[in-house]
């Protein structure tokens, strides 16, 4: 049985986008990936809407924020990354490896950290290389709005600055050169809807000047290398070419649907799963402002064992969904409300949580739940 895959990425790639794994293997150093690979980063340019430059990496999101990181920090770099979640973390620790001083303003998990606080720590020392920061923490289903301040500080006190866009990048507006952000990084499993395996990140003219003299980390990594190779449309090691017959296509679907309708739509889907939830009792885990929407946290009602609960979900409805991650395992689960989303994947996924919870004896009105479900999307139904 083909499983609904419901967890914050990798998410169901439609079949267009699956088909064109399956074209037959070309030269990455012939001319038919010349094509691919200019038609990739001009597409990539217009969902990042920005004239920076575009390289894609063969690897995960991890490896983008380490390709970033590792470009252009070196030891003894101060750099500030707001901390209140998983991936946060870890975007600290990326900064860390590389030897560089990393300050954490810390919030709960479920808020973010004030404007103030962030600002404090990039005044705290003479000169910040840059300001890092995930716009969406998928840990914790939180979105930090505040990205255009965010670039404007970072700008004030002349950092750099960079953007974890991973999980949301093509799921919720990030427009990179609006925010000045130097540095933006999107994963191609989750609201881009194509198969997990590369990575795209953009470099304004200031972060490739910033990376440009410094002794790479490794010859994997080597940006300027990939830099120089952009210029004759290839890549510096061999690419995973089918992952990219698939991005390509996957990119001609989002700008196909309109990458403004697509935004609109992640948010009309976010909310018809917000009201669901909330109308069978289920608590989200995020502050109301920073509830993300393209990752659904909700907590769980007490006395509900995360495995048997999400093993059920699977077993008896065949939809996949996320438990809690780090601190959160056990309390939580998770909604991936990412790429090909729509009114028909809320309502299954929607029933299955339901009718599991019900079978653990959670008072749930389906019905109750599934007309929010319908009222969200009346405006839109001829």
């Amino acid at each position: 049985m083909r499983k609904l895959i419901m967890i914050p990425g990798p998410t169901n790639v439609p079949d267009r986008v699956v088909s064109a794994m399956l074209a037959p293997m070309i030269n990455h150093r012939g001319e038919e990936f010349h094509e691919l690979y200019r038609r990739i980063r001009a597409n990539c340019q217009k969902v990042f809407q920005t004239s920076n430059e575009i390289v894609v990496i063969s690897g995960s999101g991890t490896a983008g924020v380490d390709a970033a990181v590792g470009a252009i920090f070196s030891e003894g770099d101060s750099v500030v990354v707001p901390s209140f979640g998983e991936f946060s973390a870890r975007l600290g620790d990326s900064a860390s490896y590389t030897g560089a001083s990393v300050m954490r303003p810390t919030a709960e998990l479920g808020d973010a950290p004030s404007l103030d606080e962030v600002e404090k720590e990039l005044r705290s020392t003479e000169k910040v290389k840059a300001l890092c920061v995930v716009f969406n923490e998928t840990s914790t289903g939180v979105t930090w709005r505040k990205l255009k301040e965010l670039g404007e500080l970072a700008k004030r006190c002349g950092a750099l600055f960079v953007v974890d866009a991973i999980s949301v990048m093509g799921g919720e507006d990030v427009p990179v050169d609006k925010l000045g952000a130097d540095i933006c990084i999107a994963g191609t499993q989750k609201c881009l809807a194509a198969p997990p395996g590369l990575v795209i990140v953009s470099f304004s003219p200031a972060a490739k000047q910033a990376v440009q003299g410094k002794k790479p980390r490794n010859q994997y990594f080597d940006m300027p290398k990939y830099f120089q190779f952009a210029e004759h449309d290839e890549t510096p090691s061999t690419p995973a070419i089918p992952l990219f017959f698939a991005l390509d296509e996957a990119l001609k679907m989002v700008l196909e649907e309109g990458i403004q309708n697509r935004f609109e739509r992640h948010e009309l889907c976010a909310g018809a799963f917000y009201k669901a939830f909330e109308s069978l009792g289920l608590k989200p885990f995020a502050r109301h402002e920073y509830r993300s929407n393209t990752v659904i946290g909700i907590n769980y009602p007490m006395g509900i064992d995360d495995r048997k609960f999400r093993a059920m979900v699977d077993e008896r409805f065949g939809v996949v969904i996320a438990g809690g991650f780090g601190k959160l395992k056990g309390s939580m689960f998770r909604v991936g409300n990412m790429g090909e989303i729509d009114e028909k994947m809320i309502t299954v996924t929607v029933s299955a949580i339901a009718e599991s919870l019900s079978s653990l004896g959670v008072s749930c009105d389906l019905s109750k739940a599934l007309s929010q479900v319908w009222k969200s999307f009346s405006s839109v139904h001829p």
